[in-house]
């Protein structure tokens, strides 16, 4: 009886360490409440540690039309080398807000849809508001949650 208790425990946590992790909306809001709060900080390693090392960056910007330029594609070195440029040359305070998760079935992955308003300053010219739609994929991988990458859609800010 003993050996059919343990043997139903120990199957018990095998089947709990087997089953995959799944991804919430308020995981999703607090892992891009980190991204944010490493950029802020000026922290170009932290930012760059929520991404995968394979990460995909896209600016691009959105004409009055509703048209899509793209304006460049930049891998996770690329990007964290003109983040440390940026955060020399700037000071800024910049607020994201996510406006949807949408979760996959399997619960591994997710769409994250929000956008962004960023105040700079920089010495010499009169401070700037820029705004932008954002969109990344957020992965589950080795449990732990990482980017692919972001696009940033530069906008008009709303008055």
């Amino acid at each position: 009886m003993l050996r059919l208790v343990l043997a139903a425990a120990l199957f018990a946590v095998g089947a709990a360490q087997a089953a995959p992790p799944r991804l919430t909306e308020a995981a999703v809001q607090a892992f891009v409440a980190r991204q944010e709060a490493a950029w802020n900080r000026k922290d170009a390693a932290g930012f760059a540690a929520t991404f995968a090392p394979d990460a995909v960056f896209i600016d691009q910007a959105r004409d009055s039309h509703g048209g899509i330029t793209q304006n460049g594609r930049s891998t996770l070195a690329q990007a964290v080398a003109q983040a440390r440029r940026y955060f020399a040359k700037h000071r800024f305070t910049e607020v994201s807000v996510v406006d949807r998760v949408v979760i996959a079935p399997d619960g591994r992955a997710a769409q994250v849809f929000g956008h962004e308003t960023a105040r700079v300053e920089t010495p010499g010219q009169a401070p700037r508001t820029l705004c932008a739609e954002t969109a990344e994929t957020v992965v589950l991988v080795g449990g732990r949650l990482v980017s692919r990458g972001q696009t940033d859609t530069d906008v008009r800010c709303p008055h």
